[in-house]
C-alpha cells in the first residue's frame, strides 16, 4: 500500500510518501509545496491544488493521511491554514477513495508514546522508525511523513480513523 501524508500549510505544505507492506514501511519520496506570499490567496491556492494533484499523478497514493488543523494563537494565520487545508482536503477527496485525518496529539502518541512530545522529539522518531541516515528537511516534510507513519501503523491495527 502507497500513503500520502500530509502536513497542511499556505506558505509550505510537506508531504512525504510512504509504502507499507506488512508493517514494513519504507520512504519513496517526501518534500513541500510552497507558495509566494507575494502572490494573493486565491493563486496561493491554485498553486496548492495543483501541487497535491501532481502528487497523485506521480505516485498514486492507496490512501491519504493528513494532520488535523490546530493552532492557538495567531487567528489570522490559522485562518489562511484553514482556507489551504479545505483545498488540499477537496483535492485529495477528489483524487483517493480513501482519505483519513490525525490530529497533532494522535500523531506524537502513535511515534513516541507521549502525546506532548516536542517537534525534534518526533524527527528522532521518523528517522528511526523509517531507518534514515538524517532527519528529513524542511520540517514540513518531516511532519507529513510522521502523519503518514502514524497512519500506517493505527490502520493496520485499528481500521484508521477515517472521514469518508
Amino acid at each position: 500500500m502507497t500513503v500520502l501524508g500530509i502536513d497542511p500549510g499556505l506558505a509550505t505544505m510537506g508531504w512525504g510518501v510512504l509504502k507499507s507492506e506488512r508493517g514494513n514501511f519504507s520512504v519513496i519520496d517526501y518534500g513541500v509545496v510552497t507558495t509566494p506570499k507575494e502572490l494573493t490567496l486565491p493563486k496561493r491556492l491554485e498553486l496548492l491544488e495543483s501541487g497535491v494533484n501532481q502528487l497523485f499523478i506521480k505516485f498514486k497514493p492507496d490512501e491519504v493521511a493528513m494532520e488535523e488543523l490546530f493552532f492557538n494563537t495567531n487567528i489570522t494565520t490559522g485562518i489562511n491554514v484553514a482556507h489551504a487545508r479545505g483545498v488540499i482536503l477537496l483535492t485529495c477527496s477528489k483524487n483517493c477513495e480513501r482519505l483519513y485525518e490525525y490530529t497533532p496529539l494522535q500523531i506524537k502518541q502513535a511515534l513516541t508514546g507521549y502525546g506532548r512530545a516536542e517537534k525534534r522529539q518526533m524527527q528522532a522518531m521518523v528517522k528511526t522508525f523509517l531507518r534514515l541516515e538524517t532527519i528529513p528537511r524542511p520540517d514540513d516534510a518531516a511532519d507529513a511523513l510522521a502523519v503518514a507513519l502514524t497512519h500506517c501503523q493505527t490502520s493496520r491495527l485499528s481500521g484508521g480513523f477515517g472521514i469518508r
